[in-house]
């Protein structure tokens, strides 16, 4: 078919979101659609910033109307909006803050909106309109685009609605922001395509993200990571009911999942994908740790390459992951997810991957949170150890090295060990390896040369 809905609700009376506690109907989420396009400014490409995520919604909904492309950068620091001025010189901002930091041409979103429509049409976008560009960052850390047209993730969002059995009674919650891409699917588009209801909130805190939940009605779901779960599980003595659990962007211990199925009386998936494909795979961590692809995306393989093909995914894309598949050729369906490439350690002869360390770091009780740093090598024939950061209260150095010493070969325990107060986590829970190192730059810098925060 040439076009697709933007929303899947049936009635204009549906509930297309939860904000302030209250429903919003999809004639009032369309009539607030047309109203903010009649608004915007021109320039094809937009930068949203908005924090509240009904509001990132109906920003970019506005923008998939009139024929705009959000640009969709992993951060918002002042060089990467300086990037993206220079990659699409027309940008602007759309942000539903006081102030804005982006330095940009900036739409203030409306704080009113006039009441809703009779009878607002529901639009049919057409497949091959690009709707937005996800950047990754390429090997010389200039921010590399990748184009997503609607047809695609439409199909993704419905896909991944029926591997999760998400229909129009789940209200969603996220602890990711929207302008990440497991966000935009999972929390936006997955919600618009299944005629579920998304939350508006974007919680960061414990308490936040329980009260949150607690406001939804039933059947309701969590989409989280694995830092959000595991702080969760720490700070919360009692967790509110949910119905589905989904994470992603870091595979989740087996054992991690078991304990949040158990505490929140509800199954957990996990979602495996990349910026360039979308999202691939699933599978239910605590009942098996093998991966099942998506509805009609299956994994090729040449001599050196794995590919994600078919289904949702435009064309044949690499994949930059370890994989063991499981089964029978030439098309696989069924995978272990070992690590990715660039993990690979390699010491003494002996090979392992920071993936598979900083599992069995964060699986030892006590530790709240840790990673694995490979050493930073002049020469490739340089032999360095491993060092941890590791958030562990209530552990002393020698019991965490005895502890992992029972799971991982002494080659690769890690020398030095250090003990931090939190590790500088971004919004979706990933620890951005530059950021590590720059902590650790300071952590073994002289005491004379320290700068006092």
């Amino acid at each position: 078919m040439s076009t697709l809905p933007l929303i899947a609700h049936r009635t204009l009376d549906a509930i297309v979101a939860w904000r302030h506690c209250a429903p919003v109907s999809a004639r009032q989420f369309l009539s607030e659609v047309d109203y903010v396009v009649s608004l915007l400014p021109q320039g094809r490409h937009v930068l949203n910033l908005c924090s509240d995520r009904y509001r990132f919604a109906v920003s970019l909904a506005a923008c998939i109307v009139s024929g705009r492309v959000s640009l969709l950068p992993s951060t918002h620091t002042a060089e990467t909006v300086r990037q993206m001025q220079r990659i699409s010189p027309d940008v602007f901002c759309i942000t539903d803050q006081a102030n804005s930091s982006a330095y940009l041409p900036t739409f203030r979103y409306p704080e009113s909106v006039p009441a809703a429509a009779a009878n607002p049409a529901i639009p049919a976008i057409e497949c091959d309109q690009v709707i937005a560009e996800v950047f990754t960052s390429g090997s010389s850390g200039l921010p590399v685009p990748h184009t997503k047209r609607w047809g695609s993730l439409v199909k993704n969002a419905r896909a991944e609605a029926e591997r999760l059995g998400v229909n129009t009674t789940h209200a969603i919650l996220g602890t990711v922001p929207p302008q990440h891409m497991y966000g935009l699917e999972s929390t936006v588009l997955m919600p618009w395509q299944s005629g579920a209801a998304l939350h508006a909130g974007h919680p960061f805190y414990p308490a936040d993200i329980c009260a949150q939940l607690a406001e939804l009605p039933r059947p309701r779901m969590l989409v989280t990571t694995p830092f959000h779960l595991r702080t969760l599980l720490t700070d919360q003595a009692t967790l509110p009911a949910v119905d589905q659990l989904l994470s992603a962007t870091a595979p989740l211990s087996q054992t991690l999942a078991c304990e949040a199925e158990a505490r929140f009386g509800a199954p957990l998936h996990e979602i495996y994908g990349c910026t360039e494909a979308g999202q691939i795979a699933s599978r239910r961590t605590a009942v098996d740790i093998e991966w099942q692809t998506l509805p009609n995306v299956v994994l090729d393989r040449d001599t050196e390459t794995l590919w994600a093909v078919g289904g949702h995914i435009d064309a044949p894309t690499p994949l930059s992951d370890v994989i063991e598949l499981l089964g029978d050729g030439p098309k696989w369906t069924h995978f272990l997810l070992l690590g990715r490439h660039a993990d690979l350690v390699n010491i003494a002869g002996k090979r392992t991957s920071l993936a598979y360390l900083n599992h069995q770091l964060n699986a030892i009780p006590g530790v709240l949170d840790g990673v694995f740093l490979q050493p930073e090598r002049v020469h490739a024939e340089d032999i360095g150890r491993l060092t941890a950061l590791v958030v562990a209260p209530s552990l002393t150095p020698a019991a965490l090295i005895q502890a992992l010493r029972e799971c991982i070969d002494p080659t690769f325990l890690p020398r030095p060990l250090l003990f931090v107060d939190t590790l500088p986590r971004n919004a979706t829970g990933k620890l951005p390896e530059q950021m590590a190192r720059n902590l650790l730059a300071s952590l073994q810098a002289p005491p004379t040369n320290r700068v006092l925060s």
